[in-house]
Parts: structure tokens; sequence; C-alpha cells
């Protein structure tokens, strides 16, 4: 009987192995393919609203012209919509990739739904207000108006003053020339004073210029300088260029400049290697498995005995790990998988920090100084790896994500496998939105994207939605760690009572509270992908 129930395991155990082996080729086969911020605010508003008041009358001129529209125009407004049909066949979506579709709203329950709707549109209301200024106003310059004018590019600190490049006047001859700026944030004055120029409202938020000679007032134009008034960090104002007959409106950016940050990694080796200890953190994360964290540790120290190592652990009863170039810190239990992330990088002095979870192993193909070459070398902020199954399958789950303008119900997020293009000077390396959860990183850019400590147990791509548009990001399928096998622990006669409850507390749907995050937190309705 004992013989019996013997070889019923071990067909078992093949019948894993071998799903896993096709599923592995599979796989590769398809990848391969304050008051006066308040007050300067409504004179923006009020400025805005005259220029959209023009530009509705522009649009409107010509409304009574008829029109057709093509079968394939763009919507304004996107839809919830994934492929239709399905294979219904067992493993079926592991082995057809047809995209879903999921109404991200359904993550709640409909007696609640209005309220956290209310909500969000509240929420997302503010963040407009936050992140919006007059820089993201559309202004369309008429055709041959006889106004020169910056349409871009300039810039004043909060508080100070820049004279206003390439403001002139092309007209045809007439009596007097006259201009007018006028601005809501700044005043106007001149760095020098031109004959047969009269000048009004110097030191003003209006100011006008006239001459009877147009080469005098051209010339008088080359030295308006403008002064931001109005403090805010980051804004900006929209100036009004006038003279008769017609009217044109520009931006100019307040800001503070950004400021550096930078790391000393100090010298490089004789022939230019890199010093990986004094670039590189490498930060992991872990729960319960003290031996999988073991063995990362072992395989880490064969190749880079030197790098520091930085441990978050929200064990129920933590154990030490100690060690040379070790940082365990304690968190509270079940704290969370993003929250111990989140503790792990705002540890990190280095310029890169590379993240691992705790059941990777190094070898001899984990090269960190080909992802520092990378990352030195181009304009990528993070760059992943490949990991490498027990099976043989080699994993970079090379992801690219989009969005696409919704309306009141939300904004749609669409994931699909693969990359934009190959990473010019490095073979094995594309240019794509996601990566494998092994990856090297600019310190600071990963700090200002953070991890959400809501995601306590299961998260990965949503740290990539959270970054879209911060992050430029890139894989090599070279640099390759082991994932520890997986298949015992998951088998319930070769489970250890510490994988029972790692498992308990790890594998749960948590589907409805990602969703819930995307909808209101994003401000999304609907999720497509074939991830």
């Amino acid at each position: 009987m004992k013989v019996i129930m013997r070889v019923r395991r071990v067909k078992v155990l093949m019948s894993f192995v071998i799903l896993g082996l096709l599923v592995a080729v599979l796989f590769h086969y398809w990848t391969s393919s304050a008051p006066t911020v308040i007050h300067s605010q409504k004179r923006l508003n009020s400025t805005i609203e005259k220029l959209l008041e023009h530009n509705e009358q522009l649009k409107n001129s010509d409304n009574i012209i008829p029109y057709h529209l093509k079968e394939t125009t763009a919507r304004n407004e996107c839809v919830c919509k994934g492929d239709a049909w399905h294979v219904n066949v067992p493993f079926g979506h592991l082995f057809f990739l047809w995209v879903d579709a999921e109404e991200l709203q359904n993550a709640f329950r409909a007696s609640e739904l209005e309220e956290i709707k209310r909500r969000r549109q509240q929420e997302y209301k503010k963040f407009l207000r936050r992140s919006q200024t007059a820089a993201n106003l559309l202004i369309v310059a008429a055709a041959n108006i006889p106004l020169q004018y910056p349409t871009q590019g300039v810039e004043v600190r909060p508080k100070k003053s820049i004279l206003i490049p390439g403001l002139g006047l092309i007209l045809k001859s007439r009596k007097v020339y006259s201009v007018s700026l006028t601005a809501s944030m700044g005043t106007f004055d001149v760095t020098a004073l031109v004959d047969e120029v009269s000048r009004r409202g110097e030191g003003k938020m209006h100011i006008t210029l006239s001459s009877p000679l147009l080469s005098a007032l051209n010339r008088q134009l080359q030295f308006i300088t403008y002064t931001n008034t109005i403090f805010h960090p980051n804004t900006a104002d929209i100036v009004q260029f006038r003279t008769e007959g017609f009217q044109a409106a520009f931006t100019i950016k307040i800001r503070h400049e950004m400021i550096p940050k930078l790391y000393d990694p100090g010298p490089t080796g004789p022939k230019g290697e890199y010093n990986i200890s004094t670039f590189v953190t490498i930060a992991t994360k872990t729960f319960l498995r003290y031996d999988k964290l073991k063995d990362l540790i072992d395989s880490i120290r064969q190749f880079y005995p030197t790098v520091t190592i930085v441990i978050a652990d929200d064990s129920e009863h933590p154990k030490p790990v100690t060690g040379p170039y070790i940082e365990h810190y304690i968190m509270p239990y079940k704290k969370g998988w993003f929250a111990g992330r989140n503790l792990a990088v705002s540890q990190v002095t280095t310029k890169y920090v590379l993240w691992v979870d705790d059941d990777f192993i190094f070898t001899s193909k984990t090269r960190l100084e080909k992802m520092v070459d990378v990352l030195e070398h181009t304009s990528l902020d993070l760059v992943g790896g490949a990991v490498r199954e027990v099976t043989g399958y080699t994993a970079t789950y090379r992801n690219i994500i989009s969005s696409e303008k919704g309306g009141e119900d939300g904004d749609c997020l669409h994931i699909r496998r693969g990359f934009y293009h190959a990473l010019e000077g490095f073979p094995n390396c594309v240019v794509t939105d996601a990566v494998v959860n092994f990856f090297m990183a600019r310190t600071d850019k990963v700090q200002q994207v953070g991890f959400d400590p809501l995601l306590a147990r299961v998260a990965h791509l949503e740290f990539f939605v959270d970054g879209l548009g911060v992050l430029h990001i890139g894989s090599c399928d070279d640099v390759i760690v082991n994932h520890a096998s997986k298949i015992k622990g998951m088998l319930p006669w070769g489970q250890s009572e510490t994988d029972k409850s790692y498992s308990k507390l790890r594998y749960i749907n948590y589907s409805n509270n990602l969703n819930g995050l995307y909808y209101f937190k994003n401000h999304f309705k609907c999720l497509t992908s074939n991830a």
C-alpha cells in the first residue's frame, strides 16, 4: 500500500514538472516575438476663461460646415472592451493570449459605489488643481499675425526677473506703432531705453510701448523684462501680447530649479571597472522564509562579498540576520510587501538599488556590472534582468503600459506584453514599461515613485503603473538570477510548517483590493491586459 501511494505521488509530481516544462516552452516562444496663492490662481483662472472664450469663438466660426466621421476615427472616451473570443479549455489563458477587460468599479458593493464615486471625483478635481497649470493650456496662435513672440521655453525663478526673448512686430507702414503686454503674476520693465519710444506702465502688470519708428520699437522690445511678484514654486503666467487689431498669448513658466541629488561612487578601477560596492545596494523583503534568505545571502557573497544588503522583515517572530554589510530592519507583523519595499529602499545610500526577492539565487550570470553599465551610459532609470525558473524557463516579464483618456467615470489602463525597441549599444537589452521582479534602478527615482503600502501581500505591476511617465525602463535578458524551486513548498506532503504559514498568508485572491486601488487612487474605470 505504501509503495502504491509513493508511486502515485511520483506520478503527480512528474505531471507538475511536465506541465511546467510545456508552459515554459510555449511562454518562451510567445515572449520572443496660502491666500496669496489662491489669489494668484483666481487671476490665472480669469485669464484662462478669456482665452477659452476666444478659442471657443474660433472653434465655432466654422461649425455650420457639415462633416463625416470616418469609421476608424478616434474616440473622445475609452471603452472597456477585451477580446470577444475565448477558448474554453483547461489552462486556455496560458496558451491563447486573449485580452481580458475588467470593470474596476465591480470591486465595490453596489450600496457603497455611489459614495466612493463621489469621494473619488472630489479627490480627482483636487489632483487636477494641483497638477495642472497654465502651461497645460492649449494656445493656438492665429496664422499670419504681425506679432512675434516665444511659444515655449521661457522660464523664470519665483520672485526673480528675466529678459523676454523673441518679442517683435512685423507690420506694414503706419504713423504710430504700438504694442502692449499684460501679465497676471508679474510685472514688466525695461533694462535699456530706446530713443523715440514712449513707455507707459513700467514696473506694472501692464506695459505699453509706442513709436513712430518700427525699428526703434523692435529694438526696445529686446530689453523687456518680466519679474515674478506672486510666489508659487511651480506654475506659469499667461502673457497677453497685443497690437491694434491683433492679440497673442504665451506662457512664462515660474518654477524653482530642480536641485540635483548626486551620489559619489568613488574612483573606478585602473581599467575603468566599477566598484559595485560603492555603486549598488541590494534590497529585499522577507517574511518567514529565513532558509531562502540565507541561500540568497550566501549566493550574493560568493560574487559580491562587500555589497551592502538591506533586509526588511515583517515576520511575527523575527530571527536575527547578521553578518558583514547586512542591515536587518524589523517591521510590525504582516505590515506588508510594499511597505517593506519602502522601508528597504529608504535606507539605501548608494546611487543604485538592486531589488531581489528573498528566494532568488545569484549565479555567474547575475552580472550587476552590466546593469550598472546600462544605467551609467543611457537615460534609463531602471533596468530589469531575467529570472530563471527551476524548469529552465527564463522570464523577463516585459510589458507595455498605457492609459487612455475616459470621461467622468475614469480612464482606461492597458497592459500588453512586449517592448518598444532595442536599446542601442547594448545587445540583449530593450526599452519597455515594466519588468520582472529583479531590477536595478536609480535610488532617487524609485524613492520618488514609491511603493503603495496598501498593497500588503500581492503586487508587482502596480509599482510600474504608478511610475508611468516618471520612470524610463529597460530590460536585459542576459543578466540572470535563479529562482529557488517552489514545487516542494506547494505540494501538501512537501510543505514544512513555515511553508504552510507562508502560503496561508501569501496565496490569497487580492484582485478586488487591487482593482479598488486602480479605480479610486489612479482614477481608472477599466483595466485591459494580456499580461
